[in-house]
């Protein structure tokens, strides 16, 4: 059994948004949003390197990263700690590259096209991510309803004067 649990799988391919941290030459961090976040086994996360030469640059650096997963509407979710890998080429690569194809993205097969590199991180620490609102009692249906309204409120087509 490997260190990732059935429903932290379960947030990083409902949500495919993982937000990458890294550390920059001056060792200051840098953040970056891969909607390409996935679960690959038990132990590891992959992302594609689709534009992302921060990124790369920094992990060729310094493997040490840390991936967010939330999901905006319970605000819960997961951080994922450990090294990563960058591959070009080999049997894993190729495979990873497979698992992409044929992804929900109605735009996947542009996006499959803009591939360079993958990045396969072997997860060593995972935590909850757990907003504060779920220490005042409020249940998951409360925050999902109230955060629901408030999204549903942005998409609104504002009415003419």
């Amino acid at each position: 059994m490997g260190i990732l649990t059935d429903d932290m799988k379960r947030v990083v391919r409902e949500q495919r948004l993982g937000f990458v941290a890294t550390v920059c030459p001056d060792g200051t961090p840098n953040l970056s949003p891969k909607g390409t976040t996935a679960v690959w086994d038990d132990d590891h996360l992959a992302f594609a390197h689709i534009c992302s030469p921060g990124t790369i640059a920094n992990l060729r650096r310094n493997p040490a990263v840390e991936i967010n997963v939330v999901d905006p509407v319970l605000r819960k979710g997961y951080r994922f700690k450990g090294t990563a890998t960058i591959l070009t080429e080999g049997p894993v690569y190729a495979a990873v590259r497979a698992a992409y194809r044929g992804g929900p993205h109605p735009l996947q097969e542009a996006i499959d096209r803009r591939i360079e590199a993958i990045v396969l991180v072997r997860v060593q620490r995972a935590l909850p991510l757990i907003s504060p609102v779920y220490e005042t009692g409020a249940t998951e249906a409360e925050v999902a309803k109230g955060w629901q309204a408030y999204w549903d409120s942005l998409r609104r087509t504002p009415t003419p004067r």
